[in-house]
């Protein structure tokens, strides 16, 4: 089954979200792409430490690039946003699913025939296997998931020596970044059923955030981009995802 059917936004973080709630730890670490943009009752997202890179990686011991792959090539990934982008771009790829750990999905790439697998780069260096990465992939056209790269640390709110010490681990410029991108997603009303991107870059003072929505065949994409004050980071998301679904994209959130 197709990762993005198993249960939906929070498959990942409701049981720890729980153990926190219930005093069973003080402290979840999440990764931010998978940590659902609605509030839970109780819970602050405390602290982001300075995001790692956000691109997505292709991988391949075939053909040293998207751009070099034959026609009917098969690629795999687990992502329905990557599959959009990538069938935007080369609409005569074969994509397949794939499941399972990094060192998994590798070991597949080698003994089931597959031409390239696209993964994201900050999980391939966080487990020291950069060296396997034969292209990193132009946020240009492939844009990152919301939050990709960055991790989130979460407490309960009314836990102030917590907060206090998580605090002084919170990096202020990816923190308001991926507030930015939070707020995009979550007025866009996606999760992990939809198709959208997002890349945030920014000087401290202001950001820059695009966002882009696809159909999950790749065939239509709407996609833009606000600046804006840092101190502002969820009104911009909240604004570019207005400008996005007033240029078309509310049709394909509906699909």
């Amino acid at each position: 089954m197709p990762l993005a059917q198993i249960g939906g936004d929070g498959v990942f973080t409701k049981e720890i979200q729980r153990a926190l709630l219930d005093g069973t730890v003080d402290v979840a670490v999440h990764s931010l792409k998978d940590l659902p943009t609605l509030p839970v009752a109780g819970l602050v997202l405390a602290a982001v430490p300075e995001r790692g890179p956000t691109e997505d990686a292709f991988v391949s011991h075939r053909h040293g690039s998207v751009t070099a792959l034959p026609e009917g090539a098969t690629v795999a990934t687990s992502s329905l946003r990557r599959k959009a982008q990538l069938l935007h771009r080369r609409p005569d790829l074969r994509l397949r699913d794939i499941r399972g750990n990094v060192e998994t999905r590798l070991r597949k790439l080698r003994d089931e025939g597959l031409d390239a697998l696209i993964l994201a780069r900050a999980g391939l260096e966080r487990l020291g296997l950069g060296e396997s990465i034969t292209e990193l992939l132009d946020p240009a056209w492939m844009l990152p998931a919301v939050g990709q790269g960055a991790l989130g640390l979460e407490c309960r709110a009314d836990d102030a020596a917590t907060r206090a010490l998580l605090d002084q681990i919170d990096h202020r410029p990816t923190h308001r970044a991926v507030l930015a991108e939070r707020a995009m997603l979550r007025s866009l009303g996606g999760g992990c059923q939809v198709p959208i991107g997002a890349a945030t870059t920014g000087d401290g003072e202001t950001l820059t955030v695009r966002g882009a929505v696809l159909s999950p065949d790749g065939r239509r994409r709407v996609e833009g981009q606000v600046e804006g004050r840092a101190a502002d980071a969820e009104a911009l998301g909240t604004q570019l995802a207005k400008e996005l679904i007033a240029a078309g994209a509310g049709e394909l959130l509906m699909m």
